[in-house]
C-alpha cells in the first residue's frame, strides 16, 4: 500500500463551510486524480462535493448520483478535465466499477462508498473521511483528508 500523508484534518461548521472546503480542495485537482468519500449518510459528502464542482465550474448542478451511479460533469472549458461523481453503495465489486468504464486517466473522480471498491485504480489517490454527532445537537462535521502515493506528498491546500 501506498504511504499516506495526512493534508487536512479540522472541523467544519456548517454546510456552507464544507462547500468552501470542498471549493479549496479543488484548486489542487488535475486529471487522473482519484477520489475516495467515506462517512455516513448526511455526514457531507455531496456538499462536498457540490463545492469542488462550483470550483472546476462544471456544467449544471452537481447533486447525488445515487440512482445513475456515476454521473459526467463537463467543464465549461471543454478541454479540462471533467469531474465524474460517482455514488458506489450498491456496488457489489470492483468489477462492477471497472464495467461503468469511467475514463480515470482522464477525469477528476470522486467517488461515495468507494473504500474497497478502488483499490488497484491508482497508485495515488485521497481518501476523506466525514464523521458527524448523531445526537442531532449540532451541524459539525469532522474531516480528515489523507493522501495515498507520490502525488501527494507535497501537496498542501
Amino acid at each position: 500500500m501506498a504511504e499516506a500523508t495526512l493534508l487536512y484534518e479540522s472541523v467544519i461548521a456548517t454546510s456552507d463551510d464544507m462547500d468552501e472546503l470542498g471549493k479549496r480542495f479543488a484548486n489542487v485537482l488535475e486529471a487522473g486524480d482519484l477520489v475516495i468519500l467515506i462517512g455516513p449518510l448526511g455526514a457531507g459528502k455531496t456538499t462536498f462535493t457540490r463545492g469542488v464542482g462550483s470550483s472546476l465550474d462544471v456544467e449544471g448542478n452537481v447533486s447525488s448520483p445515487t440512482f445513475v451511479i456515476a454521473r459526467t460533469h463537463k467543464r465549461t472549458d471543454s478541454l479540462e478535465a471533467p469531474l465524474v461523481h460517482v455514488d458506489a453503495y450498491r456496488l457489489g465489486s470492483p468489477q462492477e466499477l471497472d464495467d461503468l468504464d469511467i475514463p480515470f486517466e482522464k477525469s477528476i473522480v470522486l467517488v461515495e462508498w468507494g473504500k474497497g471498491l478502488t483499490e488497484g485504480i491508482s497508485e495515488n489517490w485521497i481518501e476523506i473521511e466525514f464523521e458527524r454527532d448523531h445526537s442531532g445537537q449540532t451541524e459539525e462535521r469532522t474531516v480528515k483528508i489523507v493522501g495515498f502515493g507520490e502525488r501527494w506528498k507535497e501537496v498542501s491546500f
